[in-house]
């Protein structure tokens, strides 16, 4: 893609702390409307690129580019003046955007019925839920109408309700021509949201491509299995499914507390396992295969899987 017609534009990035390398040679570009997905799991880069982009940290090699203004909407929710109302928040933003008083307080209650909190527009943002403020955030990174959006971790903890709805408020944006850069750990969410992909694994670009090519590195069988402990009845953490089972299987955590477990493609893989997870105590309520190989494919790419 040529950088004249991209929004965004990362080259041959190298960011360090130290002698970590956060970001090791990160080659990405997005187009204006394009909603590209990051990848990666914990400290893979993906919040350093982000805060690259912002100018909050400054690149040791590289170059980066972003057209016109800049919207970001970071992981954490202690961005704002809990104290103050949602309203007052927004004109205050708006305010050190340049927008002047009367300004902000139209543009302020335009984003706030956006992202479906003008009822609670005068309500102090620290009595607020926490996925209230995850739409806050949103309400506020569009203050300003951004050519480039850059959105950490919206998603992470939140229910699937208000996961969909900052995804929808999202994919708006970009309809309206807005890049996005989506940083997530959800692969489950890539599939139907975003047009293409960048995997990290601890600092460098380990795939770049659409979500069906993402998919096609699926080198295991999938199944969603669900177990709990006979004696408490409750599910499992994830350390104890881990040893239970071995290296016979990759795991990730589902928000229903089950789990996704990658098993070898051999005849007796899903029935071995569940042997041993029978034979470690645990009771298994529920196995099916699944459908998706998003989550597998994260897993062999990230060498969570081998």
């Amino acid at each position: 893609m040529e950088a004249a017609a991209s929004s965004v534009v990362v080259r041959d990035v190298v960011c360090r702390f130290g002698e970590k390398t956060a970001l090791n040679r990160i080659d990405l570009t997005i187009a204006p409307g394009e909603i590209h997905a990051l990848l990666g799991p914990n400290g893979a880069g993906k919040t350093t690129l982000i805060r690259a982009l912002c100018e909050l940290v400054t690149p040791q090699e590289g170059t980066l580019f972003t057209r016109g203004r800049v919207g970001l909407v970071p992981s954490g929710d202690r961005s704002f003046y809990l104290r103050i109302s949602a309203l007052e928040n927004l004109i205050f933003f708006a305010r050190l955007h340049g927008l002047r008083l009367r300004q902000a307080r139209v543009r302020a209650r335009e984003v706030l019925d956006a992202v479906g909190l003008a009822d609670v527009a005068n309500r102090p943002v620290g009595r607020c839920s926490h996925g209230m403020q995850k739409r806050l955030a949103v309400a506020r990174a569009v203050l300003v109408s951004p050519e480039v959006l850059l959105v950490d971790e919206a998603t992470h903890d939140l229910d699937p309700e208000g996961a969909r709805r900052i995804r929808d408020l999202v994919r708006r944006r970009a309809d309206d021509g807005t890049a996005v850069l989506w940083t997530t750990q959800r692969v489950d969410e890539v599939p139907d949201f975003a047009h293409s992909t960048t995997l990290l694994v601890q600092g460098s670009v380990v795939f770049s491509g659409s979500p069906a090519e993402l998919a096609a590195r699926a080198a295991s069988d999938r199944y969603l299995i669900q177990v709990r402990a006979i004696d408490t009845g409750a599910p499992p953490p994830l350390a104890a499914v881990q040893l239970a089972t071995g290296s016979a299987a990759a795991i990730l955590p589902t928000s229903d507390s089950g789990y996704f477990l990658l098993v070898p493609r051999e005849p007796s893989g899903i029935g071995a396992t569940v042997a041993r997870l029978v034979g470690a105590g645990f009771d298994v309520i529920g196995c099916r295969q699944a459908q998706s190989e998003m989550e597998e494919a994260f897993l062999v790419l990230t060498g969570a899987a081998a």
